[in-house]
């Protein structure tokens, strides 16, 4: 089994390179999914986030109200830590239970979109860093998410820098190309993670 961290800035277009990595045989663990699955109606994460913040972070229909919470913790780092401090533990057990049910030969990709910011890099046999310009990633955000100019960047002021995801990297894919270039970039990046994948067996029957 190989494992990889894959992570990026919002915005930067890590979502399109997982679904790419899955089209050539990954194995996803999607952390944000599983961030929103621990604090679903009835979990104790969300009786944890809402004895942190208070109901006003519950929708009508009793469950989190991700943008409420979301603006009250991204202009907030002391905030912001509460809740991962709540979150993050819960994700991380759900991630190591879905990746001891892969495969053994399996390439078991781990989409985080905080790796950096967590100091994750060392749990991953190989990090993968999608890249974007500030610009491109406050356009997409703006014009494909339909976020405030103000609230996109608040929300990309809260990550790590360019700098330090690239610092981490040990595979850097470029999302500032057409889609067909990237998707020409992944099947290289796939071929050359079956190939770190198959080394140790290789190494070893030899």
């Amino acid at each position: 089994m190989l494992t990889v961290g894959l992570t990026g800035g919002i915005g930067a277009g890590k979502s399109e390179v997982s679904r790419l990595l899955v089209e050539c045989g990954a194995v996803l663990i999607d952390a944000d999914r599983i961030a929103r699955e621990v604090v679903a109606p009835g979990t104790p994460g969300l009786a944890a986030v809402v004895e942190a913040f208070g109901a006003d972070v519950l929708a009508p229909d009793g469950g989190l109200d991700r943008p409420r919470l979301g603006s009250i913790v991204f202009a907030d780092a002391e905030k912001l830590a509460v809740l991962n401090s709540i979150v993050h533990p819960l994700v991380r057990a759900r991630s190591e239970e879905l990746q001891a049910a892969a495969a053994e030969d399996a390439v078991v990709v781990h989409d985080v979109p905080l790796l950096t910011e967590n100091g994750l890099a060392p749990l991953y046999d190989v990090v993968i860093v999608v890249d974007a310009a500030p610009k491109t990633q406050l356009d997409r955000l703006v014009r494909l998410r339909g976020m405030t100019e103000e609230d996109a960047r608040a929300r990309m002021a809260a990550q790590a820098g360019r700098e330090q995801r690239r610092e981490i990297a040990d595979i850097v894919i470029d999302n500032d190309v057409p889609l067909e270039e990237l998707e020409r970039r992944v099947r290289e990046v796939w071929a050359e993670l079956v190939r770190r994948a198959r080394a140790p067996k290789e190494a070893g029957g030899q």
